[in-house]
């Protein structure tokens, strides 16, 4: 019996000597922890941004929704909301969406106007508030703007102008189906390409311009009311995925493929297509892609206060059946 108390006093020396060893193992581990969360998290400031364009249906946004995307996601540290209106007729659907963004305190705001001057008032609204806004493809009449990435389409029009001109031997009645009255890239697109005819080509008669909205259907059946009207017309000028595609579909409809040359814009699965068919000449190809990445890149540089170009050419080239692997890639 008078062996327990020295019995119990090795037992509490072990005990001891034990917890000891514990406590330091979880001082260990607690410091790991918090050493790899520290050095995990990112220094970047996280921003929300918005990409709002015209519409979601044609390919060339849809390119540049990913090239925003891509981005985002390679940059690591932006939350990307993408809006577009259903329809591509009212511009006032992207001024709420405008809207909506300045109230959510978007960081940025990354848009592609429908209407050069409907879409002024609230992107003036926006730099007021001190939220840089990146216009995307498509003028918008203010200077209280960050940067601007589009095509030179003025160049562009002049080159599918020109372009067309070689193809019908400088003369001959064309037609143009245009897009979005009110867009600036349509109206730019439209003016460019009726400068260069009237400097260079006056056997050239633009004998009616339309507007289809950028929609198929609609373009379709311009085309083929024109090609009744007109049995002589010889060329038809697009000014977007939407109305090229229409105009291919009413030449093939109208059993005129090959008579009837098409200069056309943008790329997509179905422009493709029609220049593999001999359904349209030429395409004029943007770089969407790029306007979508570069854009956000901007947004980020803009908010960090550094200096950004404020005007980017994307660039655009013309795609014929000669050199339509470089689009099919």
């Amino acid at each position: 019996m008078k062996k327990r108390p020295r019995l119990l006093a090795k037992v509490s020396a072990v005990l001891m000597s034990l917890s000891l060893v514990l406590v330091g193992c979880g001082n260990s581990n607690s410091s790991s922890t918090s050493s790899s969360s520290s050095s995990g998290s990112s220094d970047k400031k996280q921003y929300k941004m918005v990409l709002i364009t015209m519409d979601s249906i044609d390919e060339h946004w849809l390119s540049v929704k990913a090239g925003a995307e891509a981005k985002a996601k390679e940059l690591g540290n932006v939350q990307l909301t993408f809006r577009a209106p259903a329809g591509k007729t009212d511009p006032g659907e992207q001024v709420r969406m405008v809207e909506d963004a300045i109230n959510q305190k978007a960081d940025a705001i990354l848009l592609a106007p429908s209407d050069q001057s409907a879409l002024t008032p609230v992107v003036e609204k926006a730099a007021s508030a001190n939220i840089p806004v990146i216009i995307i493809d498509s003028p918008v009449k203010t200077d209280k703007i960050s940067a601007f990435f589009a095509t030179d389409n003025a160049k562009a029009a002049s080159m599918a102008a020109d372009k067309m001109a070689e193809l019908i031997g400088q003369k001959g009645k064309i037609a143009i189906i245009s897009a979005q009255p009110g867009a600036g890239t349509t109206m730019i697109r439209e003016k460019g390409f009726k400068d260069r005819v009237a400097e260079k080509y006056p056997d050239i008669k633009i004998v009616t311009t339309q507007y289809c909205n950028g929609d198929k259907a609609t373009a379709l059946n311009q085309t083929m009311d024109i090609l009744t009207a007109n049995p002589d017309i010889v060329g038809f000028y697009a000014t977007n995925e939407g109305s090229t595609v229409g105009v291919a579909r009413g030449i093939k409809q109208k059993n005129v493929v090959g008579k009837v040359k098409v200069v056309g814009f943008d790329k997509s699965k179905d422009i493709i297509n029609a220049l593999d068919e001999g359904l349209i000449q030429a395409t004029m190809v943007q770089n969407p892609y790029d306007m979508g990445a570069k854009g956000i890149q901007s947004a980020v540089d803009v908010i960090g206060k550094k200096t950004v170009e404020k005007k980017v050419d994307t660039g655009v080239k013309v795609v014929t059946k000669d050199n339509i692997s470089e689009i099919k890639k």
